[in-house]
Formats: C-alpha cells, structure tokens, sequence
C-alpha cells in the first residue's frame, strides 16, 4: 500500500529569495515524509513558472534518501532534446518514476512544442528508458475507453488520473486498465482547498463526509493513491498523521 503526497515546487515569483523558498519546501517534505510513503514533484502546475522539480528534488533525495521521488514531466514546451535532458537526470538523480504530460498552456508566452505525452513514452521505451524508471501517463477519471488506444499502446507502467470523485470511478478504472498500475489522485477535501474543488467541479461537503473510507477503499483496490492539498498543507499533515495512529 503506497501513499505519495503531491508537491508543487515554490514558485519564482520577483522580490521573493528563491533560495529561502526552496528550503521552506524541503522542510516541509520532511515533515510529510514521515507520515507518507512517497512523494510526486509537480512542474509548473498551470503554466506559472516554478523551482524545477529536478532541482528540488536532488536535495530532497540527499535530505531523505530513502524517499521514493516521482516527478512531472511536461512536454507541451520542451524539445526531444530538452526533453531527453530532463529523463537523463531524473535517472541520474534516482527518482523512481516520471508522470509525462502535456501541461498546462505557459504563462510566460512559451511556444508549443508540438510534443504529445503518448509518443513521447512509445519514443522513451523505445530507447531502453523503462528499464531504468517508470514512465507513466496521465487519464481522466472518467476515460471514454474507445478513445484512449495511443496511451494503451504506449505501454507506460501506469496511469495517474485526474482528482477521483467517487469509489465508482476507482472501480471503473481498475477495471479497465487490467495489467497498468493506476494511481488515483484525491483531493484532501479541506475549505482552504475550496477553490481546487470549485474548479474540479467537485462537491467539498459530500467529498468531506467519506474521504477516510474513499482513501481507505482506494488503496484496497489499486494498492497506490496520490494525496493532494494545494492549499492546505498543514490540514492534510494532521489528517495524515491521524490515520496512521
């Protein structure tokens, strides 16, 4: 049974010391690391530009190296070059798993690269890349599974979906993608998390009164669940902390 805590790397934001921001961050992944079996490092979470995850994660893994290390990988603006740059280091730094996909649209005006998520892990096992990290793709929590054949034929070790609203949709997806590993992600269903809900368009209150049974369910069925809080740290620290008493 794994549970890894979703991370998004401090922004670069003017007349903030990046620096300061970093090391904030990394004492709080100590302090999650003790209640959580994993992390997964984010990059550039809707386009805003962020500390890269493979420079926060070198220190992370030299800080706590036992910790399992997953990170994102957006292809929307890198080049098979940039993009064969960062799998290079993320092997050489020892993460255990890469989340390809194709990102949210840039908020600094980068161009597209035209880099879809599906080819760039056909490409990545085709040159051997799997045999040193997992490569995985990211699926909606809700596939239409007669549209989905490239992500299939890719052959990724898994798939992390979108946030999970129901125990239906876990079900649904174990189900359908017998032989992949699939990693649901659920939201920590906290008001400070509001905003993160309205925008999945998804119901806090009702989310709120079975969480623990939707994460303990979860993890029955797929053995693997990925915890996010983006705006609620300390909330999800305790809740975690709560459980594994």
């Amino acid at each position: 049974m794994t549970i890894r805590y979703e991370a998004n790397p401090p922004k670069i934001l003017p007349d903030v010391n990046i620096d300061e921001s970093i090391q904030k961050f990394v004492e709080k992944i100590k302090i999650i690391s003790k209640k959580c079996d994993a992390i997964h490092l984010t990059e550039n979470v809707l386009g805003f530009q962020r500390v890269s995850p493979i420079k926060v994660g070198k220190i992370i893994r030299k800080e706590i190296p036992n910790l399992p290390i997953t990170v994102s990988l957006r292809v929307r603006d890198k080049s098979e070059v940039e993009i064969s740059e960062f799998v290079d280091e993320c092997i050489s730094i020892g993460f255990s798993g890469i989340l390809v996909l194709m990102g949210d649209p840039s908020q600094i005006g980068k161009a597209d690269s035209g880099q879809i998520p599906s080819l760039t892990v056909k490409r990545l096992r085709e040159q051997g890349v799997d045999s040193k990290i997992d490569l995985y793709l990211s699926i909606s929590n809700k596939p239409n599974y007669s549209k989905i054949g490239k992500k299939l034929d890719a052959k990724p070790k898994g798939f992390m979906t979108q946030v999970i609203q129901n125990i239906e949709q876990v079900k649904e997806l174990s189900e359908n993608l017998k032989g992949f590993s699939v990693i649901p992600i659920l939201l920590y269903p906290s008001s400070k998390n509001e905003k993160s809900a309205k925008f999945l368009n998804l119901d806090l209150a009702s989310y709120n009164n079975g969480f623990e049974k939707l994460l303990k369910d979860t993890q029955e069925i797929t053995g693997d669940v990925l915890l996010t809080s983006p705006s609620d740290f300390n909330g999800l620290n305790e809740f975690l902390e709560k459980i594994s008493n």
